[in-house]
């Protein structure tokens, strides 16, 4: 498939965009600096501003699909959404985040005491994006929220998938690899299992 993935050399960004061309797609690395973007078989880069509605549609078009890799504190979700429907690109996979999955009835994993007050601005914006997905009727859509930590990590491709509830091990932990999402996020984008729909990863 040919592939739009904005935000490609960032943390998560750029373990979507080894594991894209690891199986073959054709993918347009949309990012600030495409001189950072790993120069590869497959692998177009070009320069994007997600704030620049036009500008990023323009540079959406014709792909099958469209990723999104980049912070929601670090950008606008309405000029996104706006961008994608725009552009004409049906298929939108967005990297979420872990803080709105609950953890008990009613009640966000940023809505804890627990919850470190540097990321709560971050995961505030990444609920408030899943809520507009939530009403879009334009786009296919699916979210992808990590497990509550996510680094990096070994490719195993052995993980659980879950819906809107946090994924807990038996050592009441909650993990996942940035590899292992990667692989997760990918295999959606090959055989649609969650459209418009928000899912998560974990081991």
């Amino acid at each position: 498939m040919n592939i739009a993935l904005i935000g490609a050399t960032g943390f998560i960004g750029s373990r979507l965009l080894a594991e894209l061309t690891r199986r073959g797609h054709q993918v347009t690395a949309i990012v600030r600096n495409p001189e950072k973007v790993p120069a590869g078989a497959g692998i177009s880069a070009r320069k994007g501003d997600v704030f620049d509605r036009d500008g990023l549609s323009a540079l959406l078009a014709g792909h099958d699909a469209v990723i999104s890799a980049v912070h929601f504190s670090a950008s606008d979700a309405a000029t996104l959404l706006a961008a994608v429907k725009q552009s004409g690109v049906k298929r939108y996979l967005v990297v979420g985040g872990a803080g709105s999955l609950e953890v008990a009835p009613g009640v966000k994993l940023f809505d804890t005491k627990e919850f470190p007050a540097i990321y709560l601005d971050e995961a505030r914006k990444g609920g408030a994006f899943l809520d507009l997905l939530k009403v879009e009727t334009a786009l296919d859509w699916t979210f992808l929220s990590p497990s509550a930590l996510i680094q990096p990590g070994e490719r195993t491709g052995k993980f659980r998938l879950g819906k809107d509830q946090l994924l807990v091990d038996a050592n009441g932990n909650s993990a996942i690899s940035a590899e292992d999402y990667a692989i997760a996020l990918v295999d959606e984008l090959e055989k649609p299992a969650h459209s418009r729909q928000r899912f998560t990863v974990g081991y």
